[in-house]
């Protein structure tokens, strides 16, 4: 478990074939092989630790379901360690289990804030209400408008700066984890109708 706030943007070193080697010059430290690390939001197991890198193994599923098969040497990534039982949970509940990916459609400037909307597929926006939790790219933010095919969210400066989201640019993709907790509800009155 997770819980969105990135603590570090690590580099992408080889993007092969079930493979990715991230350097980590923070979270390193503490991280052991078998270790759950959220890169952008996908919950990978540190599969080996070599100095300053971690290797990590990726599944078909889950290229097909995020947008790691687009990262290539060089490129910057959102980086998350797992959630130990005395932590706290500053962010909200995130899984690490990417459910599909979202398009960039703009960035729009607000006071010190920017505001970026991402076109999304019906079957994610239906989990996600105004005020309610989403994670994109493994950061946790709160939705601030939402519409029949997109929504949005307002990135303060922190989050501008410790995170990757402003290294996109429109029709770039993202990965999406929406709120587990309406995923549990929706199929829980779905099966009682």
């Amino acid at each position: 478990m997770f819980t969105g706030i990135v603590e570090e943007v690590g580099a992408v070193v080889e993007a092969g074939a079930g493979t990715l080697r991230i350097r980590a010059a923070r979270i390193i430290a503490d991280v052991r092989a078998g270790d759950s690390i959220a890169i952008n939001g996908v919950d990978l197991t540190a599969t080996e630790i070599d100095g300053d890198t971690f290797l990590a193994n990726v599944m078909p599923e889950t290229y097909r379901r995020s947008n790691l098969h687009e990262l290539k040497p060089g490129d910057r990534v959102n980086l998350e360690r797992s959630v130990r039982p005395t932590d706290r949970l500053s962010g909200h509940i995130v899984r690490g289990v990417v459910e599909g990916i979202a398009t960039i459609e703009s960035f729009t400037p607000e006071s010190d804030a920017i505001v970026a909307r991402f076109r999304t597929p019906p079957d994610l926006l239906r989990y996600m209400v105004v005020k309610g939790p989403v994670c994109i790219d493994g950061a946790s933010l709160t939705i601030t408008d939402k519409t029949a095919d997109s929504f949005a969210v307002s990135l303060v400066q922190y989050t501008q700066a410790h995170t990757t989201l402003l290294d996109k640019r429109r029709g770039d993709s993202v990965n999406i984890e929406t709120d587990i907790i309406a995923r549990y509800i929706d199929t829980l009155l779905a099966a009682r109708a």
